[in-house]
Order: structure tokens, then sequence, then C-alpha cells
């Protein structure tokens, strides 16, 4: 199971220029080749009027389908190039389609593999990107003399604290990642001398998005 990956949260578009030839950047979020297809046409029919307008994505079981076109460019001079930026940075779920339209001046080769780069790293500069991590919820409960011990220890290890339930006893529910299950459970226990009744519940992706920390599904 992938412990982390980077994707993109909040979609964003970026310009430039080069030699009066326009490179417009669109960023979104693809969970599936059908989705990553889809963006590509929606962006294709709002630039109709575009010389180019070149993709690349990585979505997929397991991030496993990568695809990408140079949409009449020379060969090699957009798509790849758009595709090692994605690859390069990490990033995955995710499909950016570079609209070019023509200046008159031909950029060569060099030029172009240049400004598709350029174009992709502009559009990520503008979307929000963050690091989903795997993780597991783990309900705590215990008596409430015990509570500070958990609180602690769950801060001291940087483990969010989700929720707090009381009642004739406390329930906290912690997100732990998944890496960290065996060293946290042992470590609660350790601390509260088994007091607390831990339970680890099902596998949930989360991720810190400006100071929330939010879950998903994958």
């Amino acid at each position: 199971m992938t412990e982390a990956y980077r994707t993109v949260y909040r979609s964003g578009t970026g310009e430039i220029e080069e030699k009066k030839s326009r490179f417009i950047a669109s960023v979104s979020l693809a969970e599936s080749e059908e989705e990553a297809q889809a963006f590509i046409e929606s962006v294709r029919k709002k630039y109709w009027d575009a010389r180019h307008n070149c993709w690349a994505f990585v979505t997929g079981p397991d991030h496993g389908i990568m695809r990408c076109s140079d949409d009449g460019e020379p060969q090699g001079t957009a798509g790849r190039p758009m595709l090692d930026v994605l690859t390069g940075e990490k990033l995955y779920n995710i499909c950016v389609v570079v609209t070019r339209y023509f200046g008159g001046t031909l950029l060569g080769t060099g030029g172009l593999v240049r400004a598709y780069s350029r174009a992709v790293q502009e559009g990520l500069k503008n979307s929000l990107l963050i690091e989903k991590k795997a993780g597991r919820r783990v309900r705590v409960c215990c008596d409430y003399n015990t509570m500070g011990k958990v609180q602690y220890q769950a801060a001291q290890n940087g483990i969010a604290l989700l929720d707090t339930q009381y009642a004739d006893t406390v329930e906290m529910v912690l997100l732990v990642p998944e890496r960290e299950i065996d060293y946290v459970t042992k470590l609660l226990t350790e601390a509260t001398n088994a007091r607390a009744s831990l339970y680890v519940e099902s596998p949930v992706w989360f991720a810190a998005v400006e100071k929330e920390i939010l879950l998903f599904d994958h």
C-alpha cells in the first residue's frame, strides 16, 4: 500500500509567454482515465480556437496510468516534458492541459520543451497541492484520570485528535499514520498502564489543508 502521495486539491491555471506565443496551463484532479479525458475535452472546448491543446496525466490504480499528447507539436516537445514535470514532482491523480496560441515565431525543439515545462510549473504554482497520507482512526476509551496521558502522548508525537466524547468514560478518536500504528498503540498502552482500550479502525487517507485535517476515501 502506498503510504503517501502528492496530488491536486484545488485546480488552477497559469500562463507564460514566449516570443509572442501564449501557453496556458490548466490543472485538475483526475482520479481515473475517464476523468482525465473529460477534463481534456472541456479545455479543448474552452480554447477551441487555439492551435494546440497538449496534455499529460497520471492516474489510475496505484497511479499506473500515464498518458501524454503533443497534439500536433513536434514529437516529444510538449506532452512528454509536461509528463516529466508531473512525475518529477511526484504528483498523481492529476491532469494538465497546456493550450498554445501561436505567436508567429517558431521556438525550435528546445524552446518548445522549455515553454511547455514552464507552463506546467506555472499552473502547478497557482494550484493547491497536498500530500495525502495513509492512516487509521484509532478510538481510545479510558477513564477521566487516564485522559490526560493520552492527550499528552498524542501532542508530543504529532498525532491529530479528531474528536472527544465525554460520558461515564472518555472516548477519543486519533488519526494515526499507517506506518506509526504499531508504535502508537504500544506507546499508549504503556503510557496508560493498559488502562486505555484501543480500537484500530479501517484505513483512511488524510491531508493537512490550510491548517485543517481533511479525510478522504482514497
